[in-house]
């Protein structure tokens, strides 16, 4: 009797280990692979060589706002369905179209990771093309969202030690080790901070100050005021190469405005051409103007670059991933 009830407990045991381990077993997965803002559509050749991939270029590689260049939001690489396997599953950011019920939907890590997967589907042509175009914004959210977190992580591989700009502005901020202070906040009243790499061909820069919170009204003359702001700054921090030049807005192109979200704070966006009077010197920037309402201030980043005759998209969107790493302490 006693031998039965050890080999009971014993099979129970055993039973109960077993469960467990298969509820607490994790599925591994390898690492997500891919050159940045590079997006892999998976899609047969039949939808992709008609109206439903020029939909899908239309959206995807439409032209950035504020480059003095046309260059597209992403670069697209199709996949078709039957030869997505293997490694091309690997994929960092993946846009699916296929045939089924019309839907939308996001799934993240699911052959690799960090991965994410939009699928758009329908039962036609017609109806694919409409989820693609009513979830437009959403699809170029998802998957950029996906690319600034992987800029983030490979830059976070060398961050900077430097504290005088997080420490004047009372910010965290993760910018590489490859930019150098140009400027720091010379008083407690000069929070203006300047930080440059230099690029093969110029360089990238990013500036962080603050501004009072009433120095920006949200009404009809927002970008006006924008402009004329950027302007004083640029005049009194950032001269040019002859006396009385500086850094200005590029006037002939209005900056283009928009509203998003930093820090968990409501944020204005623009987009816009700098130059230099008189000097032939101009490129794009970026300027961010975070509402710290607790501290009745703006804290304000401007990304700008200096690279003529070459791609400059990814140093934009390399100036956007640090400066969308702001933490407002």
């Amino acid at each position: 009797m006693r031998k039965i009830i050890l080999l009971i407990a014993l099979f129970i045991s055993v039973v109960s280990c077993n469960n467990n381990t298969s509820k607490n077993t994790v599925k591994i997965l390898p690492d997500s692979a891919g050159p940045v803002n590079k997006i892999a559509i998976v899609v047969d050749n039949e939808l992709w060589n008609n109206t439903v991939g020029e939909t899908i270029r239309n959206i995807m590689a439409q032209p950035i706002d504020g480059l003095p260049q046309e260059e597209p939001i992403f670069s697209l690489n199709q996949i078709p369905t039957q030869v997505f396997t293997g490694f091309a599953k690997q994929g960092r950011s993946i846009l699916k179209v296929e045939y089924g019920e019309p839907n939308f939907k996001i799934e993240r890590n699911t052959h690799a990771r960090p991965q994410k997967i939009v699928t758009v589907s329908g039962k036609n042509i017609e109806e694919i093309k409409a989820q693609i175009t009513k979830n437009a914004d959403n699809i170029i959210q998802a998957l950029k969202t996906e690319e600034i977190r992987h800029k983030q992580k490979q830059m976070s591989k060398s961050l900077s030690r430097t504290k005088n700009v997080q420490e004047s502005l009372g910010i965290k901020v993760k910018f590489p080790s490859y930019y150098r202070v140009t400027k720091t906040a010379a008083t407690p009243e000069d929070k203006f901070n300047w930080i440059k790499r230099d690029i093969p061909t110029g360089y990238t820069n990013v500036l962080f100050y603050e501004l009072p919170l009433n120095a920006i009204k949200k009404n009809d003359s927002l970008v006006s005021q924008i402009i004329k702001t950027r302007d004083s700054i640029g005049k009194k921090f950032i001269p040019g190469p002859v006396d009385g030049s500086f850094l200005g807005t590029e006037m002939a192109y209005a900056p283009h405005v928009f509203e998003t979200i930093i820090d968990n704070k409501p944020t204005i966006e623009v987009k816009g051409l700098w130059d230099v009077k008189d000097q032939f010197m101009s490129g794009p920037f970026i300027m961010y103007l975070i509402e710290d309402r607790v501290n009745n201030r703006y804290v304000v980043a401007e990304g700008f670059a200096f690279a003529p005759s070459v791609s400059k998209r990814n140093y934009v969107f390399e100036l956007e991933s640090i400066i969308k790493s702001i933490r407002i302490n």
